[in-house]
């Protein structure tokens, strides 16, 4: 059996593996984006679940009690939880990562309980006192836990779990370095395939998977060149192949991205310190997300420099050609955000297409036409 197919088994049979070990007698806490911390869960002995939605199955039950104008990958989550699919989880976390899925924590938590349920608020503004109010709430996040599974915390399976995930999200930066060849040697559809794999597995198997891939792909043959341009994938939520399969089809390489399903959950690790708990709210925070506000610089330019220096960075060091901003409809934070960032990329000279989408397959018609004129106009 090669490492390609538990892969596409995971990824096709999502929640198959979670709901597996819950009937072996493990408790899954499902959780939104990229500011719950999976060390916690996971020094808790407990299993971490990212909830994900549905590109391919209509929303039909959740408009009733969440409003369609509200973000339709939130929606799509709520409509798979309305219909028994999140029935295994025996806890649901939730950041206040944006305002809608701060909104859809309390509806969810009407409607479908889970014997634990748990609202993290997470800072806006990043700074000192950001971190310190960060930290209160994983304290208070810590011990809500302890109260569910009525033992308390060993800093030091914290510390071995932070030892874990660290190690996983050196592999994963190790899997996408493999795209700075040209041609990669790895497509962004594979990637995107084992970044969906591991969102709901324990990190010891998916540290195992990846080591199994990452030792096929480098024994993978050198690929000619092909001269295709090399893409950048800015945005939000992308937890299905459909998109990114789309550009490469049209002719392109997707080589790096900022995404919350990509780079940004693990592109930091946490410090291994002797205070666990400090350095995961440090490491938590300094999450690139729209969401998250960093003091003004003086001027416009040096403010949107420290904005999105660090996607200049990644785009010069896998020569990307160009920026492709995939944005859910009705995210505030993105739809905000991606103005200012095409003005910041225009200024580098770097061509930026933004394609505002439903979270859905359907639309791959309409998009791919666009995808094909923008990558002829820029050859």
């Amino acid at each position: 059996m090669t490492v390609t197919q538990p892969i596409e088994e995971l990824y096709n049979e999502r929640g198959a593996r979670a709901r597996e070990l819950r009937d072996a007698g493990k408790k899954v806490i499902g959780y939104f984006c990229c500011f719950v911390p999976d060390e916690i869960l996971t020094a808790f002995d407990l299993i971490p679940y990212r909830i994900q939605g549905s590109q391919s199955e209509p929303i039909d039950e959740a408009d009733a009690l969440l409003e369609p104008m509200a973000c339709p990958f939130a929606r799509s989550c709520f409509n798979l939880a309305l219909k028994g699919r999140y029935d295994f989880l025996d806890g649901f976390v939730a950041p206040h990562s944006c305002d809608t899925i701060e909104r859809l924590y309390h509806i969810w938590h009407s409607n479908k309980p889970s014997p634990f349920n748990h609202l993290i608020n997470v800072p806006h503004m990043l700074g000192p006192s950001s971190d310190a109010f960060f930290r209160k709430e994983l304290e208070y996040f810590i011990s809500r836990l302890e109260e569910f599974t009525g033992k308390k915390l060993d800093d030091g399976k914290l510390r071995e779990a932070i030892k874990l995930y660290n190690r996983r999200r050196s592999l994963l930066r190790e899997l996408y370095g493999l795209r700075r060849e040209s041609p990669p040697r790895v497509s962004g559809t594979e990637i995107t395939k084992v970044l969906v794999a591991g969102m709901g597995i324990p990190a010891a198997e998916h540290v195992k998977l990846l080591e199994s891939l990452i030792a096929e792909i480098k024994n993978r043959p050198t690929p000619k060149a092909d001269g295709l341009p090399r893409i950048f994938i800015w945005g939000n939520e992308i937890d299905d192949i459909a998109f990114i399969r789309l550009v490469e089809e049209c002719g392109a390489h997707v080589v790096m991205d900022d995404l919350c399903t990509g780079s940004r959950f693990f592109w930091q690790d946490v410090l291994e310190t002797d205070d666990p708990v400090e350095a995961l709210a440090r490491r938590y925070l300094c999450t690139h997300c729209p969401r998250s506000l960093k003091p003004q610089a003086s001027n416009r330019r040096e403010d949107l420099e420290n904005r999105f220096g660090h996607i200049r960075e990644f785009m010069r060091e896998w020569k990307a050609d160009v920026a492709i901003f995939y944005i859910v409809r009705y995210c505030d934070t993105c739809e905000l955000e991606g103005p200012d960032l095409r003005e910041y990329l225009t200024g580098l000279k770097l061509p930026a297409l933004m394609i505002e989408d439903d979270y859905s397959t359907s639309t791959i018609g309409q998009l791919r036409t666009r995808i094909q004129a923008f990558l002829e106009m820029i050859l």
